[in-house]
């Protein structure tokens, strides 16, 4: 739960801290001081656990303005849960997002990645003295077929803090005009 003085205007809901980490960045590039705003923005720990922090900040709990991303793959999960927190049933992507959760095709890193394109990506590799251990990455057999945007988005997720770092790096590389439209839009809905 987020360690604020007081209670949240609004949560953003998201599954990770590497989640949490380009929401903030965002946040940062866009001039906006979350915590001045009332703002929290809260790694979940995974899609499974959302039910659990719906129950404390939802309209049963808290009942603060809330907003989420979520990977494709976990999308029927927080409608699941969205339901059981007492918002409508059978939601489709539009009225999540009408709530203001956003989904992420694959995940963040993947959207992030499609934004910058696979040569800023990798130049950002390089910056952070990783290139020669991202071209190793890419010798190991399970790699070799894999696409150059692929093998990017795993080796991220590869060492322990990576993904963290590089949520924020990811995002303070963007063009302002190439910003995922799922990390935008949660970001503007909390304003």
């Amino acid at each position: 739960m987020p360690d604020m003085e007081e209670r949240p205007r609004a949560v953003v809901l998201v599954e990770g801290m590497s989640d949490q980490a380009a929401v903030a960045a965002l946040a940062d590039r866009r001039g906006r001081d979350l915590e001045a705003e009332g703002v929290a923005v809260v790694p979940i720990g995974g899609a499974q656990a959302v039910g659990l922090f719906l129950r404390v900040y939802g309209p049963a709990g808290l009942d603060v303005r809330l907003a989420g991303l979520c990977d494709a793959g976990e999308e029927r999960d927080f409608q699941r849960a969205l339901e059981r927190a007492g918002f409508p049933a059978g939601l489709t992507r539009t009225q999540m997002e009408a709530l203001g959760f956003y989904v992420c095709v694959a995940d963040l890193e993947d959207e992030l990645i499609r934004a910058l394109g696979t040569t800023a990506v990798q130049q950002l590799v390089d910056s952070q003295g990783e290139l020669g251990s991202f071209h190793t990455f890419q010798k190991q057999p399970a790699q070799r077929a894999r696409p150059l945007a692929a093998q990017l988005r795993r080796f991220i997720g590869t060492r322990s803090g990576r993904k963290i770092r590089y949520g924020r790096l990811l995002v303070e590389a963007l063009d302002p005009a190439d910003v995922p439209r799922p990390l935008d839009l949660v970001l503007a809905s909390v304003s």
